[in-house]
């Protein structure tokens, strides 16, 4: 908005226009001492490339911000020289030079400004503590590329340098620039403010393009990096060239637009100046691109070249950030007033003449272009360019010398002070301008922050709305913009979703940072939000999937109270039931001439020794310990041994019978009376020897299995040496095995009972099973191992029971008139019947 006095004097300016001024005059002014300013005014050099001579450079077309900020500094020393507070008695001069934006244009100036005043020599000197060059500060350039030139040349003679708009991170290395010092933020803190407007709209799939010089590939740099660590994804990252001259450069636009276009992206972040970006925009418009969310900066946002290029309406929605700063007042009265003045011959011939004193005839301000524009012709960018950074900058040289010189409120001493003199000044003390403070950081910048600007059409006008602010946090008034989409709602701009909790990133295609969210697996979860992996749980935690947690696994073996362990507990019940029936019925029956057949109290015994062998299966149930797993095999190996070893007796004894008969009077006393209770003795006192070396050699120990199953962890008894546990459990089998061969070729009478098939079946029922067995136990991996083991138990019982005692039982109890002498005396062998002739 444009103060009263500015547009009263409006009229004057566009009337003066046809009419040369001498504008191009009121940038050279003597005083005591003498700042230097570097301003473009011009911009659109020749072709740098074709020049053959080093010949005057020149600049085609006027800079409208560059004269203003140009303005800003004549503005500044002005006032300073009209107070009576700050250098009073002190006259400020001033000596402003064109850039045309370009490092050669710039070096001529910078040399002239180390000259020493009233020559046109730079002394070679070895010391240069009491040198005095023509200026006591340089203030600019705006572009970094121009100031990274400048400031090694200020610096290697420690004469301060205040920009007013060079934002290269690079330029806040103090080291290599000493003297360099800026009144406005670093592009570091401008891409932080950019990443936190994307981060707060969740646009994580963005095109940046930046100019093909110092600032564009300096910020676009930096962004890359800071947006890459913030996942955002850069679809595209291109660069626009700054010779439009070159025939390849409409070529090399039109292919970024392109890809933009291929890439789908929504929101384009642009670091670029205004020539530039309107190079970019134009050919956008042309080609149909897409409505599109623009971010940039204030190189361009705020640019009158940009706002008037034709359709630009049609370019989508622009957000924009630009330096916090304040109105400076009085400064656009006082350009009216000096647009008022320069059409007055008196007071043109009067600035002439003191541009004289400041040989002007040696080196020329050269914007012979600012004596033919008119108020009217800045008047826009007048009402929205940044001066206040160009006024601090003046502000912050002139306290710096004020407390070098001594001075105080009402004189200044004037005691020779060299330009080296202010830098502890500028270094260490604050200054304050209109009553708000400032101070240099370390990086020798003043951050002071950003506003968020949205463009903002009614009726074909360009209105600048402020949406937000960020001052090392970003606020955003999203009511306030007016997106471009048809229901004005935010659109969106990604690649990937935030991930759910539980989920982790599983990177797809070219671009890194395009993944889908893919759920944690089993006992992984998901620890750090938007990982790209899930963690694994501890060895004793499990986790679901989709998990956010790990949880301790609870313990698993088999529980007195489930379902299966009763059934079990049932059937063993039953089994020792039928034992104990078995047992007395047996030992009412003791004296009769089928138990006597069978072994007499051998019976008794080897029932006892099943009965302990299915008690044993308790071992197998409830939590497992290291002691329950070491007694679980010896009782098993020594209670079925027990059974075995009356087999073995029995089997021996048919086997002299039947296969040695010269030999059965002298060996069977030893195995039919009481001495075979001294072989039973013996072969548990061998299988005790190998229950020792099984307990030596390495018992079961006590193994928690965490990977068998999912949410729990198996306790389970595993064994540590395999041999020992062979050499226990193998001699019941050679003891198995040596009854089998003793029984199962002998055949009897068909009216004689026999003993051998009993032990036969027996011992083959017992094979049968041990064979299942050991297919069960080696494949299974849960409490079904501990299920086995009873089950094994209590079929061999079952087994033992059913084939060698259910059928004596069945004689004792329902043929009772079998149960003879004849039907069982010398029932193993008896000769075959002859033939009747």
């Amino acid at each position: 908005v444009m103060v009263p006095a500015l547009l009263l004097c409006l009229g004057f300016g566009w009337a003066a226009a046809p009419r040369p001024t001498c504008l191009s005059a009121q940038f050279k002014r003597p005083g005591d001492y003498v700042m230097g300013g570097l301003f473009p005014f011009g911009m659109d050099t020749i072709n740098l490339t074709a020049r053959t001579e080093p010949t005057l450079i020149v600049c085609e077309r006027l800079f409208v911000d560059g004269l203003i900020w140009a303005l800003g500094m004549k503005f500044a020393i002005d006032e300073i020289n009209n107070s009576s507070s700050l250098l009073p008695g002190v006259q400020l001069g001033y000596d402003m030079y064109d850039t045309c934006f370009e490092p050669a244009v710039a070096l001529q100036p910078s040399l002239f400004f180390l000259t020493q005043n009233g020559t046109t020599g730079i002394g070679v000197l070895c010391n240069y503590s009491e040198y005095q060059p023509r200026v006591i500060a340089v203030i600019g350039p705006s572009k970094p590329s121009v100031c990274l030139v400048t400031a090694k040349l200020f610096s290697s003679f420690l004469i301060p340098q205040v920009s007013y708009a060079a934002s290269s991170e690079k330029l806040s290395n103090t080291g290599l620039y000493p003297t360099f010092y800026r009144t406005m933020p670093s592009d570091k803190h401008l891409v932080e403010a950019v990443v936190l407007l994307l981060k707060d709209f969740e646009w994580n799939w963005i095109a940046t393009i930046g100019s093909d010089d110092e600032y564009g590939r300096g910020a676009q740099e930096l962004f890359v990096s800071t947006a890459g660590n913030n996942s955002i994804c850069i679809a595209y990252e291109g660069l626009i060239p700054t010779d439009f001259a070159d025939p390849k450069a409409k070529t090399q636009l039109e292919h970024t637009i392109t890809l933009i276009n291929e890439t789908k992206v929504n929101v384009i972040v642009l670091f670029a100046f205004s020539q530039q970006a309107q190079a970019l925009l134009e050919h956008s418009i042309r080609m149909g691109l897409s409505e599109k969310i623009w971010i940039g900066t204030e190189t361009w946002v705020l640019s009158e070249m940009i706002t008037s290029i034709p359709n630009i309406q049609s370019l989508g929605t622009v957000l924009g950030f630009i330096m916090k700063a304040g109105r400076v007042p009085g400064f656009q009265k006082y350009v009216a007033d000096l647009f008022t003045s320069v059409q007055q011959d008196e007071f043109c011939q009067e600035s002439r003449e003191l541009g004289r004193l400041m040989d002007s005839d040696v080196l020329d301000t050269h914007c012979k272009q600012c004596d033919h524009i008119s108020l009217h012709n800045i008047s826009s960018t007048l009402s929205h360019l940044q001066i206040q950074p160009v006024y601090t900058a003046v502000y912050s040289v002139a306290h710096a010398l004020h407390r070098a010189l001594g001075c105080t409120q009402r004189a200044c001493p004037n005691p020779p002070i060299r330009t080296w003199q202010l830098l502890h000044f500028m270094n260490t003390l604050p200054f304050t301008v209109n009553g708000q403070s400032f101070r240099f950081d370390e990086s020798h910048g003043i951050n002071i922050g950003y506003k968020l600007i949205s463009w903002s059409w009614e009726n074909g006008t360009l209105t600048y709305l402020p949406v937000g602010d960020y001052e090392g946090s970003l606020y955003i008034n999203k009511s306030q913009i007016q997106f471009h989409t048809a229901d004005q709602e935010e659109p969106t701009s990604e690649c990937f979703r935030h991930c759910e909790p539980g989920q982790f990133r599983q990177i797809k295609g070219f671009h890194l940072c395009c993944y889908d969210c893919t759920d944690c697996p089993q006992n992984t979860f998901w620890s750090i939000k938007d990982s790209s992996t899930c963690t694994p749980c501890l060895e004793h935690q499990w986790a679901p999937v989709q998990s956010t947690q790990c949880y301790d696994r609870s313990e698993r073996y088999l529980f007195w109270n489930e379902p299966l362990t009763i059934t079990l507990l049932i059937l063993m019940s039953i089994t020792i039931s039928l034992i104990c029936l078995t047992a007395v019925l047996f030992f009412k029956n003791l004296e009769t001439p089928l138990v006597q057949a069978s072994g007499g109290n051998l019976n008794l015994f080897a029932l006892l020794t099943l009965v302990l062998l299915c008690l044993s299966s308790c071992l197998y149930i409830g939590k497992p310990s290291n002691n329950l797993c070491m007694i679980q095999q010896i009782v098993y190996a020594l209670c079925l041994n027990g059974c075995f070893s009356t087999f073995f007796i029995k089997s021996l004894e048919i086997s002299l019978v039947t296969e040695f008969p010269g030999c059965a009077p002298t060996f069977l006393p030893w195995v039919t009376q009481r001495r075979a209770w001294l072989l039973v003795a013996l072969c548990l006192l061998t299988e005790s020897l190998f229950c020792f070396c099984y307990l030596h050699l390495g018992p079961d120990y006590l193994m928690a299995d965490h990977k068998s199953l999912p949410t729990e962890v198996l306790l389970v008894c595993n064994t540590k040496s395999w041999p020992a546990f062979t050499l226990m459990h193998g001699y019941n089998g050679c003891l198995a095995f040596i009854c089998l061969l003793c029984t199962f070729m002998v055949q009897t009478s068909s009216k004689k009972y026999n003993i051998a098939r009993g032990i036969t079946f027996a011992i083959l029922i017992y094979f049968i099973i041990w064979i299942f067995f050991i297919i069960f136990f080696a494949t299974l991996r849960t409490v079904l191992r501990s299920v086995s083991q009873v089950a094994t138990i209590l079929t061999t019982s079952l087994g033992i029971l059913g084939t060698y005692y259910s059928p004596k039982c069945y004689i004792l109890l329902f043929k009772p008139d079998l149960n003879t002498v004849e039907y069982f005396q010398n029932s193993i062998r008896e000769e075959p019947e002859e033939d009747p002739q």
